[in-house]
């Protein structure tokens, strides 16, 4: 079992190397260049030195001493320059890689249905998109090359000191393949420590996100006291993996500086038994000694680049983990949502989140260019017809049709483009008002964004912004009321021209001024495009040409709005009677 694991491991390593770094070849050749060049002025600068000693003692003529030195500084300062050009080059490619799958991370995220994202949460999310990719960053800014690199350079040293005394090349290659074998043997134990240790990162960071999120809560209802004894609780519990995980780095490090005290100490006897036989010069000493430091430097990078390997190790199994995560929601083949208003059309839709029904045997069918007004309860299934219309989910049995096409035959980007929801939660980006308008989409001219907010009344509060449609947005609309937040996000809707526009209770939250302004702007807005109003408030259906009321995911009541209230026997003209918002509490 354990040989399997290792192949599929290999193979995790292999696939990901081969999709991120590969493609960056130019930046691989040019890594492998300068560690090459570097090896070799590594292994060079010790022979020149040598040759210093041993003329000097000579008392031969003092010009090739000078030469030594001269040559000694020049590549010196070459093997600096060198050092400084890979770390760059290392660094730009490991950060390049990184970006690449941090981004693809991100986007098969956002791809992933509304099941998911409820059972994450954010900051979780964030900790593998961002955390566990940045663990990476070592591993691909050349992991391999510098592996191969130090590998390559501690075999040129052994080499070379073979070429100077067979004892000697004997006696560190055991110091040397003694410290691999102890490093590695206490690193297996400190691996899956790290792996538990980013889980639980994950987890605080989870915690920590979605209490930041709803501080203003936290703080309203005196419930700083819990939050911070789950605080506590998580950081006790992150303790002990830490302490192990650190431990584990710790006997790894403390290992190492003891092997090469070994070796320091086997060099200095050897060197000394050899010296008093004559077998050595002082100059092959001092070479035997500075190559025997240098075995330290291989050795004790292969260490630190087998750390950041097993904490890629586990960060990579958390990716792979996110990336084998499918949607349950699968793009269509691409059939095309027809051009202007669309009909809806339900068809014996069955739906619930659970085992639990939320949504049943529902049947209803509202033509192309009507206005619908959804009604019904807390829980009557009002908002999950609107999540299915934009396929959040989809139904366990039925199906929904847009403009007389399946919506399952639809391509994801091009249903949500033709589906436009409004609630009454705004997200305002930190960014300038235009991007916010247009989410970034380049297609969109400050000419039509102009209109739009004059259409919504808003001509007034763009003249107020000192940089006009360039003005800077607090996140979270922290520098506008509830009124400005809600028409900019109706005037970022119809900038998508939809074909179906969906308004979740969007009004909900408004002073009866500014409730006033979306009145008088949505039916301007509204002509020649489909809406399902999702109310609870009388006003907000006054503009419905058909009803529709909800009780317990079924059908209750529908029909023409207008003859709806002149049936004195009709649900909605009770309702109208004693007061919309009575009635649906």
């Amino acid at each position: 079992m354990e040989p399997k694991r290792k192949r599929n491991s290999f193979r995790q390593y292999g696939d990901i190397l081969g999709r991120y770094l590969l493609p960056q070849r130019g930046s691989l050749i040019t890594l492998a260049i300068l560690l090459f060049v570097l090896i070799g002025l590594q292994l060079v600068n010790p022979q020149i030195i040598r040759f210093f000693i041993d003329h000097a003692q000579s008392e031969g003529a003092l010009e090739p001493l000078y030469y030594a030195a001269g040559i000694f500084i020049g590549f010196s300062l070459l093997q600096q320059a060198v050092s400084v050009a890979a770390a760059y080059v290392g660094e730009n490619l490991g950060w390049t890689v990184t970006n690449r799958l941090r981004g693809e991370l991100a986007e098969h995220c956002l791809k992933l249905d509304m099941s998911f994202h409820k059972t994450q949460t954010s900051g979780s999310i964030i900790e593998r998109v961002d955390g566990d990719v940045n663990n990476l960053a070592n591993f691909f800014s050349g992991f391999l090359l510098n592996m191969a690199g130090n590998l390559l350079l501690m075999l040129g040293i052994l080499i070379l000191l073979f070429r100077e005394n067979v004892l000697v090349g004997a006696a560190m290659t055991l110091f040397v393949v003694f410290a691999m074998f102890i490093i590695q043997y206490i690193r297996r134990f400190s691996v899956p420590v790290w792996g538990r240790w980013r889980q639980s990162n994950a987890e605080f960071y989870g915690f920590i996100g979605e209490h930041l999120e709803g501080t203003e809560d936290t703080r309203a209802n005196g419930a700083a006291g819990y939050v911070m004894e789950r605080f506590y609780g998580f950081l006790r519990r992150m303790l002990p993996i830490r302490i192990k995980a650190f431990l584990g780095f710790g006997s790894i490090w403390i290992t190492t500086i003891i092997v090469f005290a070994l070796g320091n100490a086997a060099a200095f006897a050897i060197t000394a038994y050899l010296w008093k036989k004559g077998s050595l010069t002082m100059g092959t000493i001092y070479l035997i000694f500075y190559y025997t430091e240098l075995l330290a430097q291989p050795i004790e990078k292969i260490r630190t680049q087998l750390e950041d390997f097993q904490k890629a190790d586990a960060s990579l199994t958390r990716i792979r983990e996110l990336f084998a995560v499918q949607s349950a929601i699968k793009d269509g083949p691409g059939a095309p949502i027809p051009e202007g208003p669309a009909s809806v059309e339900f068809e014996g839709m069955t739906f619930g989140y659970d085992d639990k029904p939320i949504v049943q045997d529902l049947s209803y069918r509202l033509e192309a260019g009507q206005t619908l007004g959804l009604l019904g309860r807390t829980g009557s299934g009002k908002t999950t017809l609107a999540r299915l219309l934009l396929r959040f989910y989809d139904p366990q049995q039925g199906g929904i049709r847009i403009g007389g096409v399946n919506i399952r035959d639809c391509k994801l980007h091009e249903l949500r483009s033709k589906v436009a929801l409004v609630t009454q939660n705004i997200e305002i980006l930190e960014g300038t008002v235009r991007d916010n308008l247009t989410l970034y989409g380049e297609g969109i001219s400050d000419r039509s964004i102009l209109k739009v907010l004059n259409d919504l009344g808003l001509s007034g509060w763009y003249a107020s912004l000192p940089e006009g449609l360039d003005t800077i947005l607090a996140s979270g609309g922290g520098s506008l009321s509830a009124g400005e937040a809600q028409l900019l996000a109706f005037a970022r809707v119809f900038l998508t021209d939809p074909a179906l526009v969906i308004l979740d209770e969007a009004s909900s939250r408004l002073d009866p001024l500014t409730e006033q302004r979306i009145e008088e702007a949505i039916g301007k807005l509204l002509k020649g495009r489909t809406c399902i109003m999702i109310a609870h408030r009388l006003a907000t259906v006054q503009r419905a040409d058909r009803i529709l009321i909800l009780e317990d995911g079924r059908v209750a009541e529908e029909g023409g709005r207008e003859e709806l209230a002149r049936n004195p026997e009709s649900r909605f003209s009770r309702m109208l009677s004693v007061g919309l918002e009575e009635v649906m509490a």
